[in-house]
């Protein structure tokens, strides 16, 4: 039995519902998406299958997943990532776990992380881009920050603001540590 037909329509289906749903319009979702009038048109009569960028590009635009996609469903009010479930930066620093809390579409805008940090870990970066700034604040321990010259010691509680496009670390002092890490224009 072929249910590629049946996927076909189901996704022709979704996509028109999902675009009057949000009281879209051809044109709109078109504008929105970066995909032709003309294609979106036919993806909807179930006369094209579109490409997974072309796929991609249309659940963005009408704030729906792959998966709701197919369901009918749309992107929750609520996303949730479970904990366990976070992506996780691995062979960065020594004994620093970097789990991350923003979206992928945020990167090299506002990235948000998660540090955590064993007795005496440290993460040290290379300069990211001209202007970028990086927003630390220390929810459990004691951590020492370096920005080019200048060394800040931060306990529970308190922030620090300094340029990341300069050799910079955050080493964790007297135990372990854990920190949040915005970081801004890398």
């Amino acid at each position: 039995m072929n249910t590629r037909p049946d996927i076909h329509d189901r996704l022709a289906a979704s996509l028109k519902e999902a675009r009057k749903s949000k009281g879209l319009s051809l044109d709109a979702v078109a504008k929105l998406s970066g995909v032709s009038r003309s294609m979106v048109s036919q993806i909807e009569r179930g006369e094209s299958s579109p490409t997974v960028s072309t796929l991609w590009n249309l659940t963005q635009a009408l704030q729906v997943d792959f998966a709701g996609l197919l369901e009918g469903r749309s992107t929750p009010g609520i996303e949730v990532i479970r904990a366990e479930a976070a992506p996780v930066i691995a062979g960065r620093g020594k004994g620093v776990r970097i789990r991350i809390l923003s979206p992928a579409e945020a990167a090299g805008e506002h990235e948000v992380y998660d540090l955590g940090f064993d007795a005496g870990g440290t993460l040290v970066s290379d300069p990211h881009g001209p202007g970028c700034r990086e927003h630390l604040t220390v929810l459990e321990g004691v951590v020492v920050v370096v920005s080019g010259e200048d060394t800040q010691r931060l306990g529970v509680g308190d922030t620090a603001r300094y340029f990341a496009d300069r050799p910079h670390r955050i080493e964790a002092e007297g135990g372990p540590a854990r920190a949040i890490l915005i970081v801004q224009n890398s």
